[in-house]
């Protein structure tokens, strides 16, 4: 069993940055495709950024070029959060599957056959202007 602790969310003025941290428990060896959603009150879950077992990124629009997705060696997970908007306030969550890839934009859009089969149970991220 797979368990995932996000840490580090908090509320930060618009133009800061925040970086969120999940540690990782449990078997997980490497492949496994590992990301960050977030859900904003009223709104739906949306995927953020992933990386796969080989260490290739993927990015939603909206975070591209201020979001840093990385890994360590202990599979732990991290998201740097740059340049922050009000609109990136939200509940962020970890997730992972174990694959040998993330699909391309696959795991974030949570295609049939791509969906996470780990969550942890949310980290806050208020911006404020």
């Amino acid at each position: 069993q797979v368990q995932l602790v996000e840490s580090g969310g908090g509320s930060v003025q618009a133009g800061g940055s925040l970086r969120v941290s999940c540690a990782v428990s449990g078997y997980i060896d490497s492949m496994y495709c590992m990301g960050w959603f977030r859900q904003a009150p009223g709104m739906e879950r949306e995927g953020v950024a992933d990386i796969d077992p080989y260490g290739t990124t993927n990015y939603v629009d909206s975070v591209r070029g201020r979001f840093t997705i990385s890994k360590d060696n202990a599979k732990n997970l991290f998201l740097q959060m740059n340049s922050l908007r009000n609109k990136d306030t939200a509940m962020y969550y970890c997730a992972a599957r174990r694959a040998y890839g993330c699909g391309g934009l696959a795991f974030l859009q949570r295609r049939t056959g791509y969906e996470p089969a780990y969550w942890g149970q949310g980290t806050q991220v208020t911006v404020s202007s």
